[in-house]
C-alpha cells in the first residue's frame, strides 16, 4: 500500500463527439479539460478550473453543443492541447505550491478520461506527457471500498455516488464539467469524512511503454483478457499496436503479429491485457485509426492468443517487429544451410546486423526447415546491395532475394 497523497486534482474532460459512458469511443478530439483540487488534510476544496483547447478539427457533433455549451467561435481563439496541457501544470503548480515532499494525485470518473481520451490523443499528437498523467484515483472504484452496498461499478456515475450519499447536485447551478466536478467535490469531502474516513492509497496506474518478452505454451491467458486486431498495416511493429492501444495496459509479450502461410505478416494481431477491464475499454476502440487505416478489434480468446504467442510464428513476428532495421527474406535455401554460409554469401559488402542474430531461419510446426529466412541490415545501402544478390548461388541452388 502507498501512502495517501497530500491533495488530490479532480480531472474531467469533454470531447468533441460523444461524452458521458461513451466517452472518447468515438476518437473525436478533447475540447475542454476542468479541475479543481482537493487538500485532503485540511479537507478543503480549490477553485474550479475550466480551459477550453482548440481541436485540430473545429467540427462538434449537435450532442456535444447541447451537453457543453460549447461553441466553435470559443473554440478557435482556445490553446492547442500541448498548449492547454502547459497552462494547467502551470496552474496545478501555483495552487498547490509544489516543493519537495509535497504529492497530488489525479482523481477522475472512471477510466474514460486518462486512459481513453487524454493518452490516446496525446500519443497521435506526439505529446509527451508529465509523469503526474500515469496514475490516478477512479472515484467509482473508491466509492465501492467505502459503500459496498452502493449500486455495480458498471451502474456507478456522479450521479448515482452523490444520490446514494444524500447530497445536494449541483447540476441546475453549474454547466455540464463544471457540475460533475463540483459533485465529484463533495463526494470525496464525505469519504474521507466521519463515518468513511477513506484513505485514497493505491492509485491507478498506466503504463509507461510496452514490454517485449516471450510467452509460453504452457502459459495460462484469461479468456476474457484478448482480443484480435485486423486491418493493421503490414508494416506494424508491437510497438505501433501498443501506441494504437496507449492508456490501456498490456501484458508484458502481449502483442502478437500474426502471419500467413507464407510467413508474411497478415495485418492481425492478437492482444493480451492485464485484465477484462481492460480488454473491454480497448473494444471500444473498434474501427479507430492507426495513421489512414481503421483497425477493427474484436474479442478472442487465451487459446487464439497463445497459437500465435506461443509458436515459431511469434518467433518470426516479433523478429519482422525489430525498429530501424531492413528485413530480405531468403527463399530457396538448402535445408543443411547454416548461419555460418548465410553470413559468407552476403558477404562484407552487406554485413548483416548482428551477425548470427540477424539471421532467422523459418521452420515448419514440426521443426523441419522451409528454406527459408529472414536476414536484418542496418540500413538501406546494405540492403539494396544484398538484394543485387538475387539468383546467386548458394551451394547448388539459386536464392531468391525479397525485401520486406
Amino acid at each position: 500500500m502507498t501512502a495517501s497523497p497530500d491533495y488530490l486534482v479532480i480531472l474531467f474532460v469533454t470531447t468533441a463527439g460523444t461524452n458521458g459512458a461513451r466517452l472518447g469511443s468515438d476518437e473525436r478530439e478533447l475540447l475542454q479539460l476542468l479541475w479543481k483540487v482537493v487538500d485532503l488534510r485540511s479537507k478543503e476544496l480549490g477553485h474550479l478550473h475550466d480551459v477550453l483547447v482548440r481541436p485540430d478539427h473545429l467540427e462538434l457533433t449537435a450532442e456535444c453543443q447541447e451537453i457543453t455549451q460549447v461553441d466553435v467561435e470559443s473554440l478557435a481563439l482556445a490553446p492547442p492541447l500541448e498548449q492547454a496541457l502547459r497552462q494547467f501544470n502551470q496552474s496545478v503548480s501555483n495552487e498547490l505550491n509544489i516543493g519537495v515532499g509535497t504529492s497530488f494525485c489525479f482523481c477522475t470518473d472512471g477510466q474514460l478520461h486518462i486512459r481513453q481520451v487524454l493518452h490516446p490523443e496525446a500519443s497521435k499528437k506526439n505529446i509527451l506527457l508529465p509523469e503526474c498523467f500515469y496514475s490516478f484515483f477512479d472515484l467509482r472504484k473508491e466509492f465501492k471500498k467505502c459503500c459496498p452496498g452502493s449500486p455495480d461499478l458498471s451502474k456507478l456515475d456522479v450521479a448515482a455516488m452523490t444520490e446514494y450519499l444524500n447530497l445536494d447536485k449541483n447540476s441546475s447551478a453549474f454547466p455540464y464539467g463544471a457540475s460533475q466536478v463540483e459533485d465529484m467535490g463533495n463526494i470525496i469531502l464525505t469519504l474521507i469524512s466521519e463515518p468513511y474516513n477513506h484513505r485514497f492509497s493505491d492509485p491507478e496506474r498506466v503504463n509507461y511503454k510496452f514490454e517485449s518478452g516471450p510467452c509460453s505454451k504452457m502459459e495460462l491467458v484469461d479468456n476474457n483478457a484478448v482480443i484480435r486486431a485486423r486491418g493493421l498495416p503490414w508494416q506494424s511493429s508491437d510497438q505501433d499496436i501498443a501506441r494504437f492501444f496507449k492508456g490501456l495496459n498490456i501484458a508484458k509479450g502481449g502483442a502478437a503479429l500474426c502471419l500467413n502461410a507464407q510467413g508474411r505478416r497478415n495485418g492481425e494481431a492478437l492482444v493480451r491485457f492485464v485484465s477484462e477491464e481492460h480488454r473491454d475499454l480497448a473494444l471500444q476502440r473498434h474501427k479507430h485509426h492507426m495513421g489512414s487505416r481503421y483497425i477493427e478489434v474484436y474479442k478472442a480468446t487465451g487459446e487464439d492468443f497463445l497459437k500465435i504467442a506461443g509458436g515459431t510464428s511469434n518467433e518470426v513476428a516479433q523478429f519482422l517487429s525489430k525498429e530501424n532495421q531492413v528485413i530480405v527474406r531468403m527463399r530457396g535455401l538448402p535445408f543443411n544451410v547454416t548461419t555460418e554460409e548465410v553470413l559468407a554469401f552476403f558477404g562484407q559488402h552487406c554485413p548483416v546486423t548482428g551477425g548470427k542474430e540477424g539471421v532467422l531461419f523459418v521452420t515448419y510446426p514440426d521443426s523441419r526447415p522451409t528454406g527459408d529466412a529472414f536476414v536484418l541490415f542496418a540500413c538501406e545501402e546494405y540492403a539494396q546491395n544484398a538484394l543485387k544478390k538475387h539468383k546467386d548461388l548458394l551451394g547448388k541452388r539459386y536464392i531468391e532475394l525479397f525485401r520486406i
